[in-house]
């Protein structure tokens, strides 16, 4: 297995820029914020604009609670639903960071994107993050008529740790949180953090200078977490979870130079071995981000189609 040379290439030039004063685990969430802003800006794309959006604020046991809403053009009144969870760790990324991955997921099926804008920490330590996500699916259970969305059409993703609030989610919606909100029809999991409570061959094996480095998931979960023992909880490490009966089938998407791979793999084991369909797609030259790398290489396109086409069709 070696890395596409596109990534590769690109991954040698930001080597180059390397230094204490951009390694998210040597500085502050503010910091680290402002890196990710801006290497956003340096990878954004021509993402789909002929789309219908809209910015809402939502009120939460949190206070309001921004989100995006992403519809088709001349999408009909009743329009299933993907409500996605943005990446970064739980302590950077925002709705602007992830807004060309909707824009794509959005333009390519029937599906209107509801972007959730959660709480990051450590301003918001575990289980702030969830709970947000609770309330948008409470909010989407009384509004979503109003808004054209068909609830009952439903499918929950995200990426990165928004891929483990999604299945976080996904797993309490089988047990009955949300009276009234029918079953969701897919999971999108697209390389999720599955487990901290231990650390995975991966993990050593991808520990740098593949984009995502083990010393800064190592510093994400120490400002999620309110101590050690979260860790432990299913919330925080899905593999920990039991009791899986009608939880929604899995698409997961992994990258194979992730230090998160081995995880993502032993989940959607753990998930079969629950009973629950699940799609395993490994994308063996990827690093961790891949949905957002589409100025690196038009590659990442066929992958959206993959994904899409998984999508799509469960929504249908």
């Amino acid at each position: 297995m070696s890395l596409h040379p596109e990534i590769a290439a690109f991954l040698d030039l930001a080597e180059e820029s390397q230094n204490d004063d951009n390694a998210f685990h040597l500085g502050t969430p503010e910091r680290a914020r402002q890196l990710f802003q801006r290497s956003t800006e340096q990878m954004r794309w021509p993402a789909p604009q002929q789309l219908d959006v809209l910015d809402l604020r939502l009120a939460s046991r949190g206070g309001e609670l921004p989100v995006r809403l992403y519809r088709p053009l001349n999408s009909p009144q009743s329009c299933p639903v993907l409500v996605y969870f943005h990446g970064g760790g739980y302590v950077v990324g925002s709705l602007d960071s992830h807004d060309g991955v909707c824009r794509e997921l959005c333009a390519r099926t029937p599906c209107a994107v509801l972007s959730v804008g959660y709480r990051l920490a450590p301003e918001q330590r575990f289980p702030g993050a969830i709970e947000d996500g609770e309330d948008v699916l409470t909010w989407l259970t009384e509004q979503c008529a109003a808004y054209g969305l068909d609830s009952g059409r439903l499918a929950l993703g995200g990426d990165s740790v928004g891929a483990t609030l999604a299945t976080v989610l996904a797993i309490q919606a089988s047990r009955g949180a949300f009276p009234g909100l029918p079953a969701p029809r897919l999971q999108l999991l697209c390389y999720p953090m599955a487990d901290a409570s231990r650390r995975s061959e991966s993990m050593e094996l991808f520990a740098e200078g593949y984009l995502l480095e083990s010393q800064t998931l190592d510093w994400f979960y120490a400002h999620y977490a309110r101590g050690i023992e979260d860790f432990h909880d299913w919330r925080f490490s899905p593999l920990l979870a039991s009791s899986m009966d009608g939880l929604a089938p899995a698409l997961v998407a992994l990258a194979g130079f992730d230090p998160l791979v081995d995880e993502g793999r032993a989940y959607a084991a753990h998930l079969r071995a629950q009973g629950v369909e699940v799609e395993l797609r490994e994308y063996a030259g990827f690093t961790h981000d891949f949905l957002r790398m589409r100025l690196v290489t038009a590659d990442v396109e066929s992958i959206y189609d993959e994904l899409c086409s998984v999508l799509a069709k469960a929504l249908a």
